[in-house]
């Protein structure tokens, strides 16, 4: 049985979907803290297990079975290490054979804030003997997709990220490549640096935007201080608009660039375009 926790999320749902094409529904069990979000996901005859991360007791009949966990990293910032630290400690107890793990872009030498709490899990998860895959998975194109309507309206798309170059790549991808590591044998105890074959900058990003839409889009590259009061000013909270301007300069610095292009081979075939998931969207 395979386990795919976050089963509701985006990349939870395009895993699960992209499995289905692989294995039988009944070797499927899908993790969620609310049953009820995941009705459609049961009626194709996935496993729907409650696991609430706040309930630790809850993961050890959710294991019951499993041979291997795919723990796509919590999105409660500030508390994924604790929530993760609860699903490796189930998955010691029930006996997975393997546990693979997204974690985030050159965790090991990561100064970003957001990546703490995935170098911490990545100890942990050596720390426990399990046997292991690390996706550090670079950032996801729809990240910036989900901006387009305010770009749009605006003309400008603002940030502090310079001339820093992301290898983004899309959900698709690298939910591909989870199926990819889930249903082969030949990627116990590795870890992959996954990210697009081709990196683009934000002014890149909005000259693209600006093509694909006939319409003059502008990237304004701020000082962090100012990017992040910037956001503060459009109702975010201040710790996430802190977090997101730290991820910007982050990019300038060169960190969620990669150019090894192992999340192309994973999954056989180039990752998307940013031409084509801006299209999409």
């Amino acid at each position: 049985m395979i386990v795919i926790t976050g089963a509701t999320g985006q990349l939870g749902r395009l895993v699960i979907n992209a499995l289905l094409k692989k294995i039988p529904a009944n070797k499927l069990i899908a993790a969620v803290r609310d049953v009820d979000k995941a009705q459609d996901i049961a009626a194709l005859g996935v496993n729907v297990r409650h696991a609430d991360y706040n309930q630790p007791s809850s993961w050890d009949a959710a294991l019951t079975g499993a041979e291997k966990i795919l723990l796509i990293s919590s999105s409660e910032i500030g508390k994924r290490f604790q929530q993760h630290q609860t699903v490796i400690g189930a998955a010691s107890r029930a006996g997975v054979k393997q546990l693979i793990y997204t974690s985030i872009l050159h965790a090991d030498t990561s100064t970003l804030v957001l990546a703490s709490e995935h170098q911490a899990t990545e100890s942990a998860i050596h720390a426990s003997g399990l046997t292991y895959t690390i996706l550090r998975n670079g950032w996801y194109t729809e990240n910036y997709t989900m901006s387009i309507p305010v770009a749009l309206a605006q003309g400008v798309v603002y940030g502090c990220a310079g001339d820093g170059r992301i290898s983004s790549a899309s959900w698709k991808d690298f939910a591909e490549a989870a199926v990819e590591v889930l249903i082969s044998a030949n990627h116990t105890n590795k870890v992959y640096e996954l990210a697009g074959d081709i990196a683009f900058t934000m002014t890149e990003f909005a000259a693209a935007l600006s093509r694909l839409h006939s319409k003059t889009i502008e990237y304004i590259n701020l000082p962090e201080e100012a990017y992040k009061n910037s956001l503060i000013g459009i109702g975010l909270p201040e710790p996430f608009a802190a977090l997101l301007a730290d991820s910007d300069t982050g990019i300038a610095n060169g960190q969620l660039f990669e150019d090894g292009k192992q999340l192309s081979q994973l999954i056989g075939r180039p990752t998307k375009t940013l031409e084509s998931v801006i299209s999409n969207a």
